[in-house]
């Protein structure tokens, strides 16, 4: 089972960035993808999450209207395009896995979440 997250880097505040994660090791489109973050000296918290069937999505209000979740389940890869950056989106970015059985179902709550990716690393200057 693995997640693997990239397109971290370096970005100027009002730029973008595009995340992705790549799942292998088990049945991709029986998950919800979410993405969450933790910054330096601060709490890992929720970003974003989309339902297995793609039909439902959730976004944290601090992102809400600039970063974008979306998934392949053809390519069992899970996106999260990120506009409008600013200093504060800095932090290091997990793709995390929770088993579903309804298309439009999804959760906000990490602990509900049993497989992790690595994490990426998103540094956005002012």
């Amino acid at each position: 089972v693995q997640l693997q997250a990239s397109g971290g880097g370096l970005a100027q505040a009002g730029g973008s960035l595009r995340l992705s994660c790549a799942a292998s090791g088990f049945i991709f489109s029986h998950y919800a993808m979410g993405w969450f973050r933790q910054g330096p000296g601060k709490e890992r918290e929720f970003v974003a999450t989309i339902s297995r069937g793609g039909l439902g999505t959730s976004y944290a209000d601090s992102v809400k209207g600039r970063f974008t979740i979306s998934r392949d389940n053809v390519k069992n890869t899970v996106y999260l395009q990120m506009n409008s950056l600013k200093p504060e989106d800095t932090a290091v970015y997990y793709c995390a896995a929770d088993r579903t059985f309804s298309d439009r179902a999804y959760s906000t709550i990490p602990a509900n979440y049993d497989k992790w990716g690595q994490g990426t690393l998103v540094t956005v200057s002012s």
